[in-house]
């Protein structure tokens, strides 16, 4: 029999354990990172509309953020998805979706975006 002394390190079971879950949380974020990344460039042009001069109407602000989303290259969602509410003296306008990435096999993953900004009246 060892002693506690002798014994030291990882076995190969836990080593290949360990490099299972380092895979996996590898491969969670390689496939979650695109959409995140998407839902920044939603978030910043929502953000930039917020901080301009105001709108007439609705459909200026679906125009605008048609172009944005253009730039941008964004996918996920289209000026139509936009919620656009009066509110006050501003306009409530709220991105709101969710994305599925493919994992493997049957395994997805669902997030679920929510943007919402005040953009002023005219």
């Amino acid at each position: 029999m060892r002693s506690l002394q002798q014994q030291k390190g990882v076995t190969t079971i836990g080593w290949l354990i360990i490099l299972a879950l380092i895979g996996f949380f590898v491969l969670l974020t390689l496939r979650m990172s695109p959409a995140y990344m998407e839902y920044y460039k939603i978030a910043s042009s929502l953000d930039t509309m917020a901080n301009e001069s105001g709108f007439d109407t609705p459909r200026q602000i679906r125009l605008t953020a048609e172009r944005r989303f253009e730039i941008s290259y964004v996918e996920s969602i289209t000026p139509k998805d936009l919620q656009i509410k009066p509110f006050g003296q501003t306009f409530l306008v709220r991105a709101e979706y969710e994305s599925r990435v493919h994992l493997f096999a049957n395994v997805y993953v669902v997030m679920v975006f929510d943007k919402q900004v005040k953009v002023k009246r005219v």
